[in-house]
Parts: C-alpha cells; sequence; structure tokens
C-alpha cells in the first residue's frame, strides 16, 4: 500500500509540474525564498538549530558515558581472569584475545572483494 502511495503521488505531482511549466516552478520558488528570507523564519531556524547543538550534546555525553561503561566491564572482567594468570607477559595478552573473541564476540566473517 505504501508502495502504490508513493507511485501515485509521484504521478500526480509529475502531471502537474508538467502541466504547470516552468512558470509555475519560478513562481513557486521565489515565494518559497521570500519565505525563508523572513526574518521570523530565520529567527525559528536559528532557535531550532541551537536546541538541536544543546540535545545533541547532552546526547551525545550520555552515550559516550554509556559506552564507557561497557567497555570497562569487560576490561574489568577479562583483565581480572587475566591479571590471575599472568605468569608470562605473552600468555596473558593471548588470553585477553581469546577471552574477547571467545564467547562474546564472534569473528568477522571474510569480506567478499569488489
Amino acid at each position: 500500500m505504501g508502495k502504490l502511495s508513493f507511485f501515485a503521488g509521484v504521478g500526480v505531482g509529475y502531471l502537474l509540474g508538467a502541466r504547470a511549466g516552468r512558470q509555475q516552478f519560478e513562481k513557486i520558488k521565489s515565494a518559497s525564498q521570500q519565505v525563508w528570507e523572513n526574518p521570523r523564519v530565520q529567527s525559528s531556524v536559528h532557535k531550532v538549530e541551537e536546541k538541536v547543538g544543546q540535545v545533541a550534546k547532552e546526547q551525545a555525553s550520555a552515550v559516550t558515558d554509556k559506552v564507557a561503561e561497557t567497555v570497562k566491564s569487560r576490561i574489568g572482567g577479562s583483565s581480572g581472569s587475566a591479571s590471575s594468570g599472568s605468569g608470562s607477559g605473552s600468555s596473558s595478552s593471548s588470553t585477553d584475545r581469546s577471552g574477547v573473541g571467545g564467547s562474546s564476540m564472534p569473528p568477522t566473517p571474510p569480506q567478499p572483494e569488489i
């Protein structure tokens, strides 16, 4: 149903645009440009841009904190097992690799060449 509506809208838009011609397109374009350049519209645009920037900063901070917590919990779990069996430097690095790639993250399959 969604695809049918989309194609019907495209068809109607094409027919109306073809009938209206270039002059109507230029009228619509100039009217929309006048609205966009209106100081009240620009004031609203700047307010929205500032609000979006604030929300993005807040959300970025929250996401960063969540990622940091997740990384610390994962590293804390694997480093705890690596520190308990740290007889030599090379064995602890292999333990870390097998701990991370073992049950929690399967290996990435090879990608096809393009």
